[in-house]
């Protein structure tokens, strides 16, 4: 147990203001994440320091295909999540509590630097598997020590969290990708227990704070795959972000509870297609190599950088980031020329 942070006392409880359901807890009660409760009027962490997935990954299975592609990149999660979604494919560590994991080990944030720093060519440490924002504080101080080693720091979340903390999350975090789970605060209150604003407002912030933002839709059957409002979000987040904000079409496989069937590669292409008309970056995800696999020139469509799996390579980009056909400006900062 690691005393946490934002949250009030009302009376004998606690009212936690780490996230948008600003769980109200009784002593020695949990909120809905399961990992932080009310310890005799304060509230405390149960994961700080507990890690229950550890991996090196390449960046692009974030995924981010704009934010140092090619690299590799030290994976954390621990247990718990604020989102309790039925098709969660890593339930196993986000939908139970601490004292119900078998298997997470103990490392401390300088013990994650130290590990990420150590390891050859490695550009820092992402903050993925369940949900970061329960882990808040190990995230916070973790990232400050990768910082400091010149490391880079991602995040992979559900964006479902309050602007105070946030706030102080964009100070460390470099890149974010952020589930947008539908385009309607019914799905999220029926399939979530959370709802769409939120979720919004976050992305918003991190768009305005100039740090790297990629988006993952995961396109479930009956559930969320009304074209109509896929069109909404999308021209959402053009005109509320901007059409450079790549956007991963996920396609579902049955997971956890959800026994639905798998989406269909035909309604993948249809959005993908979909998209494309509003953003610049649509890529496609679960399906195997498909024509959006790779980054094309928003102009010419010459291959900007080439994705055969998690093999990439940057191909149609100059040093001054120009498309070495149509030598137009493109806007892709943390895109690295090859030499």
């Amino acid at each position: 147990m690691v005393g946490a942070d934002y949250y009030s006392k009302e009376e004998d409880k606690i009212r936690c203001l780490l996230c948008p359901h600003n769980c109200l807890i009784p002593n020695n009660k949990f909120g809905i994440c399961k990992v932080r409760h009310n310890h005799n009027g304060e509230l405390v962490t149960d994961v700080y320091g507990k890690i229950a997935a550890l991996h090196s990954d390449p960046i692009e299975k974030k995924p981010l295909y704009h934010f140092y592609p090619g690299s590799k990149i030290l994976s954390i999660g621990t247990i718990g999540c604020n989102f309790h979604c039925s098709f969660c494919q890593n339930y196993q560590i986000s939908q139970c509590k601490p004292s119900d994991f078998q298997g997470a080990y103990n490392l401390t944030p300088y013990e994650l630097a130290e590990r990420a720093h150590s390891i050859p060519e490695n550009l820092g440490i992402a903050y993925t598997y369940n949900e970061p924002t329960v882990f808040f504080e190990m995230v916070r101080d973790t990232a400050l020590l990768a910082r400091e080693k010149g490391l880079k720091n991602v995040i992979v979340s559900n964006g479902f969290i309050n602007r105070d903390p946030l706030h102080e999350l964009l100070e460390v975090i470099d890149a974010f990708n952020i589930d947008l789970k539908a385009f309607d605060d019914s799905f999220y209150q029926k399939y979530t227990g959370g709802h769409l604003e939120p979720v919004l407002k976050s992305l918003q912030m991190v768009h305005r704070s100039g740090r790297h933002l990629e988006i993952t839709f995961l396109v479930i059957p009956s559930l969320n795959d009304s074209a109509e409002t896929f069109i909404e979000m999308t021209r959402w987040i053009a005109e509320e972000l901007s059409p450079d904000v790549p956007l991963h079409i996920s396609r579902y496989f049955p997971a956890w509870k959800s026994k639905l069937p798998p989406t269909s590669t035909q309604l993948i292409s249809k959005f993908a297609e979909i998209a494309s008309q509003y953003l610049k970056y649509v890529f496609i995800g679960n399906i195997g190599e498909n024509n959006y696999s790779s980054t094309f020139c928003p102009h010419c469509r010459n291959v900007l950088i080439e994705r055969s799996g998690y093999n990439t390579q940057i191909l149609g980009i100059t040093d001054d980031s120009r498309c070495k056909v149509c030598a137009k400006s493109i806007n892709l900062p943390f895109v690295i020329p090859q030499k």
